[in-house]
């Protein structure tokens, strides 16, 4: 089975949580190449205490940053050059859960871009959205993006309150498949994200 991008249409909407379920629901393994900040508990500390699955894998990020701020900024406090061409898939024979870091276009150099990082790998992208005001310009913006660097989006998933308005105009207006909605839950653990991945379509993704 073939890996997945998680894109996100602006920072802090639930990526980890989402790739957490993801990678649970797969049993596949999980990827952050570019880690900013929070040495304690980073985004793969954290899919790795949520996952409950024994067959995943954890890889060690390509690059990690020390300061919790655009990657693009902490690597040049740190005199770090980060290098596109050596962000490989860990192990291209695994499927794989490879998390961006901030939005789509969240700079990780002074001229390179997640989108730019996801061009390099080639993988289909599942696209994670929030419901708040002005998300969905957000999520149209992201998707045109996405849409018109031909890559192949194979979903949408919702985190957070649910709004319907939104939600349909965003499914209607983009041709998007809503894979699913994850609610605000007060914290995430084993058992919730595990319930969570027993709601992920499966069958769609045994095409990859």
């Amino acid at each position: 089975m073939q890996s997945i991008a998680i894109a996100g249409i602006h920072t802090d909407i639930g990526k980890t949580i989402v790739s957490a379920i993801l990678a649970e629901a797969l049993q596949a393994d999980y990827w952050k190449p570019v880690q900013a900040g929070n040495a304690d508990a980073t985004d793969t500390m954290e899919v790795k205490r949520l996952v409950s699955n024994p067959s995943s894998i954890f890889y060690k990020e390509a690059y990690f940053l020390k300061e919790a701020i655009s990657p693009h900024a902490a690597a040049e406090k740190e005199g770090i050059q980060i290098e596109l061409e050596k962000i490989k898939l860990p192990n291209p024979l695994r499927q794989t859960i490879v998390e961006t870091a901030g939005g789509l276009l969240s700079p990780v150099t002074a001229v390179k871009t997640n989108l730019d990082i996801l061009l390099q790998l080639r993988l289909p992208v599942v696209l994670v959205s929030k419901n708040y005001l002005g998300s969905i310009n957000h999520t149209m913006l992201t998707f045109e993006v996405l849409k018109k660097s031909n890559l192949e989006i194979k979903g949408i998933i919702f985190n957070g309150p649910e709004n319907a308005a939104s939600e349909n105009f965003i499914l209607s207006n983009t041709g998007l498949t809503k894979l699913l909605s994850v609610k605000e839950e007060a914290f995430f653990d084993k058992e919730k994200v595990k319930h969570y991945a027993g709601l992920v379509p499966l069958n769609y993704f045994a095409t990859l």
